[in-house]
């Protein structure tokens, strides 16, 4: 997994989820989902809870902390090891919006009909 911090920093992260909003993406498992946004907070069509804005932002952190050095433990693999709530969903929006990079992971663009 490699982590793609040129584009999407803590300051837009916020921005590019929600230009994202109505795409589909694919959770690991490949579950097919999308998403809309209601002030600092995203609902998935799959789910009745919210995923909040400083969530996604605890997981950036995270994975920042996690991935980034020469001293970086390289110990959040996936979603379970994110340990953030909505964690499969979190993990499918990082993927899609390109900020998690997985070599055996395409993310598949959905057309809804």
């Amino acid at each position: 997994m490699k982590l793609n911090t040129s584009k999407i920093t803590i300051s837009n992260l916020w921005d590019v989820i929600t230009e994202h909003a109505g795409k589909s993406f694919l959770t690991k498992k490949g579950l097919p989902f999308t998403y809309a946004i209601k002030g600092g907070e995203l609902f998935t069509d799959r789910r009745e809870r919210s995923i909040t804005r400083s969530t996604f932002e605890k997981a950036y952190n995270r994975l920042l902390q996690d991935q980034v050095g020469e001293d970086a433990p390289k110990e959040i693999v996936g979603p379970k090891t994110l340990n953030v709530y909505g964690a499969p969903y979190v993990w499918a929006v990082f993927t899609g919006i390109g900020l998690i990079e997985e070599q055996l992971y395409i993310q598949e663009e959905i057309e809804l009909s």
